[in-house]
């Protein structure tokens, strides 16, 4: 499952010197948590509901050294923000539509975000993915999980022939069955059925046939035919 197969098209944004009030009021009008920043037409950054709870506590003010103001820190501009320029988490951590649905979520729990700005070939805004859209996309049915192992990982990313194979899956266990061409291939179904959003764990029973070294013709021990 892709990232474009789950994201949200239409994209609320706001622009570097959107007030932060009505940054803030976006958010709890529209119900999420976080709305990419755009200058240009190009996402620079993203204000989320942490960004904003900066305002809300009071850091420490740089101390001064004979003189010496040290240089604010990041939460103390967040703090002094008024737009959301100064407010945002810049640069924004970003995905591709055609990225896998376990690769967004691995991003967001790696880099500690809760969404995903989705930006296309040319950098454009096309969606943008949340930790809900995933959540969502585990819910997913039996069906549904079995036909994604079949049709798009056995036959096309494996080329899995699909008759040699049994796929079934039971409340999100999926269980494999039936011969491949060598313990690869099993290995492969076996790591990528792990991967399919709704999957909740994999039970391989997958047998293989290896490979018979071929004796050259020559060897003396190659029966030949009878003469005549």
């Amino acid at each position: 499952m892709k990232v474009a197969d789950v994201m949200t098209e239409n994209v609320l944004t706001v622009g570097v010197k959107t007030p932060l009030k009505e940054v803030a009021k976006i958010l709890a009008e529209q119900r999420i948590s976080g709305v990419p920043v755009v200058e240009d037409g190009r996402v620079v950054g993203v204000v989320s509901e942490g960004d904003i709870l900066a305002k809300e506590s009071a850091p420490a003010e740089p101390q001064r050294r004979l003189g010496h103001k040290q240089s604010p820190t990041a939460t103390q501009v967040k703090f002094r923000a008024h737009t959301a320029e100064k407010a945002m988490t810049s640069p924004a951590v970003t995905i591709a539509p055609e990225r896998t649905v376990t690769e967004a979520a691995r991003t967001m729990v790696q880099k500690g975000v809760n969404r995903l700005p989705v930006l296309d070939e040319h950098d454009r805004l096309v969606g943008i993915v949340t930790r809900a859209d995933l959540v969502r996309a585990f819910l997913r049915t039996d069906e549904e999980i079995e036909r994604e192992l079949r049709e798009d990982v056995a036959v096309r990313t494996l080329w899995i022939d699909p008759e040699r194979i049994s796929i079934s899956v039971d409340h999100g266990e999926v269980l494999l069955r039936g011969e491949v061409d060598s313990d690869a291939d099993a290995e492969l179904l076996e790591r990528f059925a792990r991967r399919v959003p709704g999957v909740v764990g994999v039970l391989s029973q997958l047998h293989w046939q290896l490979d018979k070294p071929k004796v050259p013709a020559g060897d003396p021990r190659v029966p030949r035919a009878p003469r005549r």
